[in-house]
């Protein structure tokens, strides 16, 4: 018997049972796919803030997440004895024209606000970045110090020990016990939408790449909406896309073909790193974008967290927080667009 049954192995699931875990509670992880293997066992990692204007409830969540993540992630390490490639490296964007330069100087402005002195939001010439600048037709680059990058897999990895050192199982099979989330991807959702009859979420496919390229400290980049991501083992993620429709969740094709050829267009850096694996998953998304996070819909008493479309370990330290505080002491600090209700 355990208090908490947390069903799913990914970056929510791992995460409510260690905020749990860390609450005292006894948790057993169930996954009958095993750790991460759903889009948290992806190559890419990119942890980014939302742009600092029209502050709202889901921006104010994830700020506060990034800023958990430093601390979150060296405390898993130091328990698990195993990194997690998280690092707080930044970003780069190029500056595309002069209403793109106009919009970036106003939100070194806003960023100062928002931000609260946390994270600096500055336009910068594209020089000061070296080799590792993207090509921008302005000559600018938008540097940002709030985002940051994780190795999913490690991640993953990292918070399956930690969890082990707590005394933790996560298994494949197991029966429930004590108070149940569920954080099963997208096979949850769809299968809660076969239930309810209506779409309330479902799968994207995305489709992403590793290069052999050793940047371990370069921030990393967003160029022409692909995400460039240096991790601590001498790889570069490239990646992603975004697919709605398709048939086999784990191929690639020609679709990353095209993501690579413009990441290598736009970052001459990249120009003669070997690609050494080409990886394809499917990410859970909430009909209202946002995770769903609270009383389970179709199950009575239950609990999920699920839906972190694109941000999932961005979101993971908050999520976990606000998931045990309404599991185990009752208290609901979950935003109203995250509720479950908001995709119904």
């Amino acid at each position: 018997m355990v208090d908490v049954t947390v069903m799913g192995a990914g970056a929510f699931g791992l995460s409510v049972a260690w905020s749990c875990v860390k609450r005292g509670a006894s948790v057993r992880v169930i996954d009958p796919f095993g750790l991460g293997s759903g889009s948290s066992g992806g190559t890419v990692g990119a942890l980014s803030p939302h742009t600092p204007e029209n502050w709202n409830d889901k921006k104010e969540f994830q700020f506060q997440s990034l800023l958990m993540a430093e601390t979150y992630w060296a405390e898993i390490e130091r328990i698990g004895d195993q990194p997690s490639g998280y690092g707080r490296v930044g970003r780069l964007q190029p500056v595309m024209n002069d209403r793109g330069f106009e919009l970036a100087r106003a939100r070194e402005e806003t960023a100062r606000t928002l931000w609260r002195g946390k994270a600096t939001w500055r336009v910068i010439p594209a020089e000061d970045a070296g080799d590792w600048a993207p090509l921008t037709p302005t000559g600018h680059l938008i540097h940002d110090t709030l985002s940051a990058r994780m190795s999913p897999r490690m991640a993953c990895a990292a918070l399956a020990a930690a969890l082990r050192a707590k005394g933790t199982e996560i298994v494949s099979n197991a029966p429930e016990s004590g108070q149940v989330i569920w954080a099963t991807g997208w096979r949850g959702l769809v299968e809660m939408s076969e239930d309810m009859g209506r779409m309330v979420g479902n799968g994207v496919k995305g489709q992403s790449a590793l290069l052999r390229l050793s940047r371990p400290n370069a921030p990393q980049l967003f160029a022409d909406a692909v995400h460039i991501i240096p991790h601590v083992d001498g790889t570069v993620a490239i990646g992603s896309t975004s697919e709605r429709d398709f048939n086999a969740p784990d191929t690639t094709d020609a679709l990353l073909d095209d993501v690579l050829a413009r990441a290598f267009a736009a970052v001459p850096a990249l120009h003669g790193a070997e690609v050494i694996e080409r990886w394809a998953g499917v990410r859970p998304r909430a009909k209202s974008r946002a995770p769903m996070l609270g009383d389970h819909p179709t199950k009575p008493g239950q609990y999920i967290a699920n839906g972190g479309f694109k941000i999932g370990f961005g979101m993971a330290p908050k999520v976990g927080e606000v998931m045990a505080d309404l599991i185990l002491d009752g208290t609901d600090n979950i935003p109203e667009p995250f509720k479950p209700e908001a995709s119904l």
